[in-house]
């Protein structure tokens, strides 16, 4: 046993004693105390609300207007399913994802699980790092009025904006592989930046209300599911909207982050509030406020998009359509920042966690923080963005979305394993919900990947 997963059940055992007095609190009267104790969750946030969220968010309000401001919710709810079973199982047994799904399931669908999470892991990197050095050179034009001509010169400093962003988040990762209280203060800086970039965010279509941008009548309207596009980019965008929501990496580095915290069976009720906290809540925050503010300030005008829509760009056109400087480039730049830098933080523990699987890396060993890195060449992303641009984003979400049934059905039938589960396997009337809530999940993702693949090659 390592000295940080020591420490990280030393501090679970204190945890304990807190969640024992707290459950005969009424459920209300728990929550301040949850909030402090969470963690978790508000890391998979942190990855969800990455480079995906913010241009599908925009492309969804650009070009569709409010129509499918549903879509982004129902995504969150399928993942969010999901992850209680996966918080369940994995909290109920303490044992590894991969180790669960190699040994109880089938060791190719487990393989296939880590290698998803891993590719998907670092071809996300290449969108993300000159995503982050994009948004840090807007900052830097605004606030500092930094401005490097086209050309070699900017391809240069962006270059060098992006290997700012990668020594942010390899210290923050190698540091957080460290366990111990390394672990719980970058989860406490995960919820100061999820809460800033909802407030970013908020502050955007605030401003946009304010001039009259914003029809809240058809924003409401928009939450309900009223049509589906027929032509291939809308279908891709709600595909992406699938893959952004829980990415596969998302889905495997989850159980490792409830491991890392020393979490046990006393913490499943927490883990759900976790998960609803720190996840689902910032998640249809800020990917709604992002859609709602871009369908009121570009759906239906002249600058109204078809194509794919670059934050920068679209921070400009905030700007010309009334928001000003500050809100339309700077606030934006910031939020869309503080996304892609937490994602990239999670991408790297997501190497760790998948790589340690596959090899049986210790967890925290000198191999496993090697492992951390190996998202490190994708900030050569920067010289690739000008041919790529945010094109990548939306398929490369799509793909992700292709790739979640692998965990949740080999989720499924870890539901159902007495081998694996025991006395813990739901049984009776809960087992029913929970199977037929976790299968509704998988034939969704389903109809999506089919409904997909039909519109592309002409089927419907």
């Amino acid at each position: 046993m390592t000295d940080a997963t020591a420490n990280a059940m030393t501090n679970a055992a204190g945890e304990v004693e807190q969640l024992t007095a707290l459950a005969a609190r009424p459920a209300l009267a728990r929550i301040p105390a949850y909030v402090r104790l969470s963690g978790p969750g508000w890391l998979q946030g942190a990855m969800t609300l990455g480079g995906g969220s913010a241009i599908t968010s925009l492309t969804i309000g650009a070009v569709y207007g409010y129509e499918l401001l549903w879509v982004q919710p129902l995504s969150m709810l399928i993942g969010c399913i999901m992850l209680f079973a996966l918080s369940h199982q994995t909290l109920s047994t303490g044992e590894q994802p991969f180790r669960a799904m190699r040994d109880h399931v089938h060791p190719s669908l487990a393989w296939l699980w880590a290698i998803a999470a891993l590719a998907s892991s670092i071809i996300w990197g290449f969108s993300h790092y000159p995503l982050s050095a994009g948004m840090l050179e807007e900052i830097l034009a605004v606030a500092a009025g930094v401005q490097v001509d086209d050309g070699a010169a900017r391809e240069g400093y962006l270059f060098a904006l992006a290997v700012l962003v990668w020594l942010l988040c390899a210290y923050t990762a190698w540091n957080y592989g460290g366990g111990g209280r390394a672990v719980k203060v970058f989860e406490t800086a995960i919820k100061l930046l999820s809460s800033m970039i909802v407030l970013a965010f908020l502050w955007v279509v605030v401003t946009a209300t304010s001039n009259g941008q914003v029809d809240w009548g058809a924003v409401l309207g928009g939450y309900v599911p009223r049509s589906l596009p027929s032509d291939a980019a809308g279908v891709t965008t709600i595909m992406a909207a699938l893959g952004t929501a829980v990415g596969i990496n998302m889905t495997f580095v989850y159980g490792y982050t409830l491991l890392d915290r020393g979490w046990g069976r006393a913490h499943r009720e927490l883990s759900r509030y976790d998960i609803v906290m720190g996840l689902v809540i910032p998640y249809i925050l800020v990917t709604g406020l992002i859609s709602i503010a871009a369908a009121g300030a570009f759906y239906g005008s002249e600058m109204s998009i078809q194509g794919k829509l670059a934050p920068a760009q679209a921070g400009a056109m905030f700007a010309a359509a009334g928001m000003g400087e500050i809100t339309g480039r700077l606030v934006f730049a910031v939020g869309v920042l503080g996304m892609a830098v937490g994602s990239l933080v999670m991408h790297m523990l997501c190497c760790g966690a998948a790589a340690g699987a596959m090899f049986n890396w210790a967890p925290h060993s000198r191999a496993y923080r090697l492992a951390l890195l190996l998202p490190t060449p994708a900030v050569l992303g920067v010289f690739l963005w000008s041919s790529m641009g945010p094109y990548v984003i939306l398929p490369t979400s799509a793909i992700c979305g292709f790739l979640l049934p692998i965990a949740y059905v080999g989720w499924l039938f870890l539901n159902n394993s007495d081998a694996y589960l025991g006395a813990d396997r739901p049984a009776g009337g809960r087992r029913v919900l929970y199977n037929a809530a976790m299968a509704l999940c998988i034939l969704t993702v389903l109809a999506s990947v089919t409904y997909s693949t039909g519109v592309t090659l002409g089927w419907f």
